[in-house]
């Protein structure tokens, strides 16, 4: 998109080199926006459907910004792609926490195997998705389809349990 705007290859490499410094420094820094539980669910579960809300919202503006074809739409798309990287590395830390806040001791290393096995394949996907649906209808397409998945993933969300389920008893 940035080259069909006038950017050049060395705009473009630097704006994806900051984009990805800046997930990662907000990834380390995910515990500050996010506060730790004592039971480890009560306050993480709600920031995951919040985040993923959030992380939905900024598709769907920029969707709203390219129909409309708004004035300095390559700086919004810029501005938007910060927000929504932002975005997605709280999602990113709050899923891992709570994937092994989910596992049981004995079974994490295979609980965190798949997890990851997921993660590649879902950026497989969606990686190919966003490709063909940007060929199909451009920006607004991708953009679009971003929005509808990450609107599962927030629905999806809503069905993670804020408590442990009850252990059953050792015999």
């Amino acid at each position: 998109y940035l080259y069909s705007q006038g950017w050049n290859f060395t705009m473009v490499g630097t704006f994806l080199a900051a984009w990805t410094i800046g997930y990662g420094a907000v990834q380390a820094l995910a515990p500050a926006f996010v506060k730790r539980s004592a039971d480890g669910l009560s306050t993480e579960v709600p920031a995951a459907r919040l985040w993923s809300a959030l992380l939905a919202l900024v598709p769907m503006g920029l969707a709203v910004a390219v129909a409309m074809e708004a004035p300095n739409l390559p700086w919004i798309v810029v501005g938007g792609l910060g927000v929504f990287g932002f975005a997605f590395a709280i999602n990113s830390s709050v899923h891992s926490y709570l994937v092994l806040a989910y596992a049981g001791s004995e079974k994490a290393a295979e609980d965190v195997g798949f997890y990851y096995a997921a993660n590649a394949l879902g950026r497989f996907t969606g990686t190919l998705f966003s490709g063909l649906l940007y060929q199909w209808g451009g920006l607004l397409y991708a953009l679009l389809g971003s929005a509808i998945m990450l609107t599962i993933c927030w629905l999806t969300t809503l069905k993670l349990p804020e408590k442990r389920a009850p252990q059953p008893a050792a015999i």
